[in-house]
């Protein structure tokens, strides 16, 4: 019998049936745990968060966060624009927190690629694949750091510390920020976005560092 689990575990680890110390799935246990800005917005099904026949707005992690490495896959239709929001607040998307650009590849350029820190920092690369096939993002925050790999490539590596000024990054060029990135929260709530085009998640895992 003792064999015979040494052999299992692993599957059931390979398979999915992660152990706890391995992150939060947290989409485990559907919608709850969220909080959706226009009820009956979106919707889980078979492990998938998607927007539902009535789209709408964010959705939002009832829980706030600050260090952590988030890995989800995603999935983009024609001429999709969406986002992963982190440190934020949800009453003030736009300005009180910072969002990692999801989109279809080539649909923009600049900071706006998916896999920019949007705004203010553009990837090393496209990396995105096209619409209708999943990608697989990591997000790292750790401090001022955040780290983006975008299907196995490190596309970004940012520090916060150096945007200082309002409505300027480092580099010169301007952004939409009204306060300098640096002085914006480094807690906050998890999200994504609904902007006009079907976006499928799912495998959405957090650990906290």
């Amino acid at each position: 019998m003792k064999s015979l689990l040494c052999l299992l575990i692993p599957l059931f680890i390979t398979g999915g049936y992660a152990p706890a110390e391995d992150g939060t799935n947290l989409l485990a246990n559907g919608l709850k745990g969220w909080s959706v800005a226009k009820p009956g917005a979106w919707q889980v099904d078979d492990g998938v968060l998607h927007p539902s026949e009535k789209p709408g707005g964010y959705i939002w992690t009832e829980k706030p966060y600050e260090n952590f490495e988030l890995s989800l896959d995603y999935k983009t239709s024609e001429k999709c624009n969406s986002g992963v929001f982190f440190r934020t607040d949800p009453k003030n998307p736009v300005q009180g927190g910072f969002e990692i650009q999801v989109a279809s590849r080539g649909l923009y350029s600049g900071k706006h690629i998916v896999g920019s820190l949007y705004d203010a920092k553009s990837p090393t690369e496209s990396a995105g694949k096209p619409d209708g096939e999943w990608n697989q993002m990591k997000i790292t925050c750790v401090g001022p750091n955040i780290q983006v790999v975008l299907n196995g490539k490190n596309v970004l590596n940012a520090n916060l510390d150096k945007w200082t000024t309002p409505k300027l990054n480092p580099d010169g060029t301007k952004n939409k920020f009204k306060t300098a990135l640096k002085k914006l929260p480094r807690t906050g709530n998890i999200g994504f976005q609904y902007h006009g085009h079907p976006v499928w998640f799912r495998n959405v895992v957090i650990k906290k560092k």
